[in-house]
């Protein structure tokens, strides 16, 4: 019996020798099923410790960016990493401080899947892809703002939309002038929320709070997104271009 082993019965047996007696005839045939269960509910107890809380939670320019892993065919016809570095196009929005796009990956029509493909995104990026047309990004999300926080100095709402529009061609053109942060576009959105928590608004306000893992599907839908947390949010989405039925 490990080291291990005999200190976790020890201190069963001193709260109760029945049960630790019990348990030692367990180990003895083989059955390691409570050892395995307590080692469990340690390692969930570790972490969810280590997990951080809204209060003590990093700003997003504490962390690193993500990277993203591009893989290929060298001319043998092997897989081959491309690269596996941050994205070639990461879009900041001064107007919306904390505001950022990575732009995976992109394709319109079916690809050709050769393996030789350049990467899309040297080339610039897009709002949103046409019909068959796939998109993959994240984007994270500033904190809520304290109460009265106000945007940088000359910037509106329509130059913000601008910005936006200039950096994403054509993102601003999808959000409402009298509805802000409201938007739709002609795809469908799986998202993803990687870190972080979200609060997804439809029409007559609906909302669901999304949390860490949780998903989403938007199949065309007007929505609005917003942050709760005093801490940036990062989301995961793949958008794929459809139309109007």
């Amino acid at each position: 019996m490990s080291k291990f082993s005999w200190r976790w019965l020890s201190r069963r047996k001193s709260r109760s020798p029945d049960v630790s007696a019990l348990s030692c005839e367990r180990f003895e045939d083989g059955d390691r099923r409570q050892l395995l269960q307590a080692l469990s509910a340690i390692a969930a107890g570790g972490a969810l410790a280590a997990m951080p809380r809204s209060s003590d939670a990093k700003d997003s320019s504490d962390l690193p960016p993500p990277k993203r892993a591009l893989t290929g065919r060298d001319e043998a016809g092997k897989s081959v990493f491309k690269s596996f570095d941050v994205t070639s196009k990461v879009v900041e929005i001064d107007a919306n401080p904390g505001l950022t796009f990575y732009e995976l990956y992109m394709t319109e029509g079916v690809p050709g899947l050769t393996g030789l493909e350049p990467d899309p995104m040297l080339k610039g990026t897009r709002a949103f892809p046409g019909p068959g047309g796939t998109m993959f990004r994240l984007i994270s999300h500033p904190p809520k703002r304290p109460e009265g926080w106000k945007p940088p100095p000359g910037v509106t709402f329509e130059s913000g939309l601008k910005e936006m529009s200039d950096k994403v061609p054509g993102m601003g053109d999808h959000f409402e002038r009298d509805a802000p942060g409201m938007h739709t576009s002609d795809t469908i959105d799986y998202g993803v929320v990687v870190r972080g928590e979200m609060t997804l608004e439809l029409d007559d306000g609906q909302k669901v709070h999304l949390r860490q893992g949780d998903c989403v599907v938007q199949n065309g839908t007007r929505h609005r997104w917003r942050n709760p947390l005093p801490e940036p949010c990062l989301m995961a989405f793949i958008s794929i271009g459809g139309k109007r039925g």
